[in-house]
């Protein structure tokens, strides 16, 4: 009996735990870039890099920002709107993501909606005056690692 019910804990431990989630067009773990090999692969419609999520969009879940090794801050968002991540509770979560990484400028009426749909105040979206130069990356698909 007691074997019985050891097995059964177990098993409930092992089924209770969460699963990694996927978005968009499923990918695999594979061929991961760190941010300076995936900047040189330019014109390149898919790469995969690795990073700690440290923002969802608030109000839709329709782009996360990324923590990069070699990068301050990679935002993501995702293939022809097509897909949306969780709006919360991924924050320090790791996350793989393919697709294509593009350097352009962000002017500043989209950097403003941004802050905007992070949450932030009304203060700090008007301190923001300058377009950004920076790296951004459109994602055909996601794994959220649990």
């Amino acid at each position: 009996m007691k074997h019985i019910l050891l097995f059964i804990f177990i098993s409930i431990s092992i089924f209770s735990q969460a699963q990694d989630a996927y978005f968009g067009e499923e990918i695999s773990r594979e061929n991961i870039l760190n941010f300076e090999q995936a900047s040189k692969a330019d014109g390149v419609t898919s790469v995969k890099i690795q990073g700690e999520i440290t923002q969802t969009c608030s109000k839709k879940g329709c782009w996360m920002t990324l923590a990069v090794k070699g990068q301050d801050e990679l935002r993501v968002t995702f293939k022809d709107y097509g897909f949306f991540v969780p709006k919360e509770g991924v924050e320090g979560k790791s996350a793989i993501v393919e697709g294509q990484l593009i350097k352009s400028v962000t002017e500043v009426e989209t950097l403003r909606h941004f802050a905007e749909d992070a949450g932030k105040s009304k203060e700090e979206i008007a301190a923001i005056t300058e377009p950004k130069e920076e790296y951004s990356f459109i994602a055909s698909g996601v794994i959220i690692e649990n």
